[in-house]
């Protein structure tokens, strides 16, 4: 999956005012698209030397021992070599080094963050860095605001030797995936997996098994992978304003997704290999 990056490591943790690296990797996004160099199907960072500015580089985590640094200034003109892309293409475009798209992911996510907080939602005051940890402040009412992770759930709903796979409306993706949904408020994970696969496939399960999980980035969330046996009929009743297509299909034709950048493709093999938890 995308965070598997062994042996290589990104190590998140909070360090304050962190000085600036020059050899450091730095990301510059405008909207959703980060400032890149793609080479064939590889990947690779400026480094904060490649710019003169006086911007901000806030300092956002380190991928073993390089530090990486968010430029406050943002958008602006590239440089030789490099090029905008929409950080959803790094998964289409490139595949390595998984480690650098992990990065770009994981700083899209701050990035985000910190451009949807320039302001307490609160008071309506300018925000600041909290200087003893990752989160911003509001100097007028002294508001904190952390990073959003949106729990969510991916579900492999089989029914013996058939699972239940899918594809979204109006997404261009031609391959299958699996039923996903957003925790709403008051409910646990488990009620998340019954009552999205009854709103999208009206059907009933029982026998929920947590599989693994997987952060998200580029949307915030924090995927947690369920298998489930239905219960009672098995006949779809699909929600075609969610859905466009949802069968069951035999383990021996479960297919792959382009990549294995995602907790829904591993989700897949592993039941057509006979290796899901029972």
């Amino acid at each position: 999956m995308i965070q598997d990056i062994y042996p290589h490591r990104l190590r998140n943790e909070f360090i304050p005012a962190r000085p600036v690296d020059p050899e450091g990797l730095l990301f510059r996004f405008d909207g959703d698209s980060v400032l890149c160099a793609i080479e064939g199907d590889r990947v690779a960072l400026p480094r904060v030397k490649d710019f003169s500015s006086d911007a901000e580089r806030r300092y956002l985590f380190a991928l073993d021992d390089t530090p990486c640094y968010l430029d406050m200034e943002g958008k602006g003109r590239s440089a030789e070599g490099l090029e905008w892309l929409p950080v959803r293409m790094l998964r289409r475009r490139a595949q390595g080094p998984r480690e650098v798209i992990f990065a770009a992911w994981t700083a899209f996510q701050l990035y985000n963050w910190y451009r949807d907080n320039l302001y307490c939602g609160r008071c309506g005051g300018v925000t600041a860095p909290a200087p003893d940890e990752r989160a911003v402040m509001c100097p007028a009412c002294s508001r904190r605001i952390y990073p959003r992770i949106i729990p969510a759930v991916i579900v492999g709903v089989t029914n013996g030797d058939e699972i239940l796979m899918t594809k979204y409306r109006g997404r261009d993706i031609p391959y299958y995936a699996l039923i996903a949904g957003f925790t709403e408020i008051g409910e646990t994970l488990e009620q998340t997996v019954a009552r999205e696969v009854m709103e999208e496939a009206g059907l009933r399960v029982k026998n929920i098994r947590y599989y693994k999980s997987q952060p998200w980035a580029i949307v915030d969330d924090l995927l947690a992978g369920f298998y489930c046996d239905v219960e009672g009929p098995t006949e779809i009743h699909m929600d075609a304003n969610e859905l466009k297509e949802a069968v069951w299909v035999r383990r021996e034709n479960v297919a792959g997704q382009p990549n294995d950048f995602s907790l829904t493709n591993e989700m897949m093999l592993v039941f057509r290999d006979g290796k899901e938890p029972r």
